[in-house]
């Protein structure tokens, strides 16, 4: 027979037992975060994400920039200016060295270069950087219609040298001129 000390068992905890309602509700309320959680990664996936620009309209974008700075005090800092964005666009689209060197050592390699575009436009680069040499480094001053013939020349060596040259086809003209900052 059995010992009667065995019969008496100690107290117990009561036992855990949920509503009905509560495990649908976990799993309805996973199933929303999981469909809201793939909502926004798709939207964010959609959103159009801003392109790189291209040399060109980066040379373009700094050069409207700059026009604060054509004032005849401080002709200098807008020569300067200037000229820091068309070598700095040469640099980028032609991949030529054009910063960090004299302009005589540029115009020199320029002669040797096999970039045909830019090799065409070496007497009007070679004058525009000698202008902006006087200014900053002779000290002349210029007059507001100096500024934004300097200004000018350095748009207009940009948009001539944006694409590539024509025979290799790579980039249609007409395309160009729609995203140019500024119209044309």
């Amino acid at each position: 027979p059995r010992d009667p000390s065995e019969d008496i068992r100690d107290i117990r905890g009561p036992k855990l037992i949920l509503p009905w309602w509560v495990i649908p509700a976990l799993l309805g309320g996973t199933a929303i975060l999981t469909l809201l959680g793939v909502g926004v990664w798709r939207w964010l996936r959609r959103r159009p994400r801003p392109r790189a620009l291209l040399p060109f309209e980066v040379a373009l974008q700094r050069l409207e920039d700059i026009r604060p700075l054509m004032q005849p005090q401080i002709g200098r800092e807008f020569s300067t200016a200037v000229s820091d964005i068309v070598r700095s666009y040469i640099e980028l689209r032609f991949d030529l060295i054009a910063t960090h060197r004299t302009t005589e050592e540029f115009l020199r390699d320029l002669l040797e270069s096999s970039k045909a575009s830019l090799v065409r436009h070496r007497a009007l680069l070679s004058q525009f950087l000698q202008q902006c040499d006087l200014v900053k480094f002779a000290g002349i001053s210029l007059t507001p219609q100096n500024m934004e013939s300097l200004h000018h020349s350095a748009r207009a060596f940009v948009l001539e040298t944006a694409t590539p040259d024509l025979e290799t086809g790579t980039r249609d003209a007409s395309r160009l001129t729609d995203r140019l900052p500024g119209g044309a």
